[in-house]
């Protein structure tokens, strides 16, 4: 499965972007989705993953309550609306795709079988 993210860009503190990761093939419906990011001289840090149905989302603590995650299976696709920017959000934006059945492990990243290119969001005070 090839995955491309993108959609990123600069805004400003308190505004907004959504992010989007295509899959190339139909059985991306069949993975759960996650979205990590990696900020200049850290390591990749877990967001946000949805299962296959769209019904289980997990979330980390610094993004709970300003981003959702959500999936459009039809077209093959995992978004992530990102509200309330902070600057602390500024950085590279990776989409995965996992095969794992349960939802125990969404937040590792090593977990994930598929990885997109990575879309670059910066965030100014």
């Amino acid at each position: 499965v090839q995955l491309q993210a993108y959609g990123g860009g600069l805004v400003q503190a308190g505004g907004f972007l959504r992010l989007s990761c295509a899959a190339s093939e139909r059985t991306f419906s069949s993975y759960a989705g996650g979205w990590f990011r990696q900020a200049p001289g850290k390591e990749r840090e877990f967001v946000a993953a949805i299962s296959v149905s769209g019904i289980r989302t997990d979330y980390a603590d610094s993004v709970k309550g300003r981003f959702t995650i959500f999936r459009d299976n039809a077209k093959n696709t995992v978004y992530l609306q990102m509200n309330s920017l902070k600057p602390e959000d500024t950085a590279v934006y990776y989409c995965a795709a996992g095969l794992r059945p349960g939802f125990t492990w969404y937040s590792q990243i090593g977990e994930y079988a598929y990885w997109g290119q990575g879309t670059q969001v910066t965030v100014s005070s």
